[in-house]
């Protein structure tokens, strides 16, 4: 019996983003595809097989250790970033702000998928997700220089809604436009957190 269990949710990929390596801050540049490689994007900031430990785990390594890079992408929910953008006071939220590799549409509560989904394209290039993107100050600063007042706003209304990172299991293509479908581990949750 497979481990892997298909849902009845597909997402369409709205938005595709690179955030170039010698960039200063966070803000990603729209792309129609992307070649997502084991790596991640090509000349992605956050590409590579491995990277150096932040202090999201510095309960496990010391800071600057070298670990696996399961946080080569960022993917948000559009439905969520427009629940971010409302209660922030604005229109909308542009991804090049974000830092994001990708912002797709059609799941539900997205953020929340469980650790270990898969995201499938039709060309079979496969997304694991790794874990909810917890909201950090960055994305605020790149707002705030487009939308003064904006950008302190950021991290309070994108708590719950941040997306998740995640890393290639497949190599293939992705292009705005094609769908995703949703696969979730065929296990139950953990009782004992």
């Amino acid at each position: 019996m497979p481990t892997m269990k298909e849902t009845k949710f597909t997402a369409t990929i709205t938005w595709l983003g690179v955030v170039p390596k010698l960039a200063k801050g966070r803000r990603a540049e729209p792309v129609d595809a992307a070649f997502a490689s084991y790596a991640g994007f090509e000349d992605d900031v956050h590409a590579g097989l491995t990277r150096a430990s932040c202090v999201r785990v510095t309960n496990l390594y010391p800071k600057g250790t070298e670990i696996r890079n399961v946080r080569q992408l960022s993917i948000l929910s559009a439905e969520e970033m427009a629940l971010i953008a409302a209660d922030m006071g604005m229109e909308a939220l542009d991804p090049v702000h974000l830092g994001t590799s990708m912002v797709i549409k059609g799941i539900p509560d997205f953020t929340h998928v469980p650790p270990n989904a898969r995201l499938q394209a039709t060309s079979g290039a496969t997304i694991t997700v790794d874990t909810e993107n917890r909201p950090c100050v960055l994305p605020g600063r790149e707002i705030e220089k487009d939308s003064p007042g904006h950008g302190p706003k950021f991290k309070t209304a994108a708590a719950n809604r941040r997306g998740v990172t995640a890393w290639i299991e497949r190599e293939g293509l992705l292009r705005v436009g094609d769908t995703l479908r949703l696969f979730i581990p065929d296990q139950p949750a953990w009782q004992h957190g």
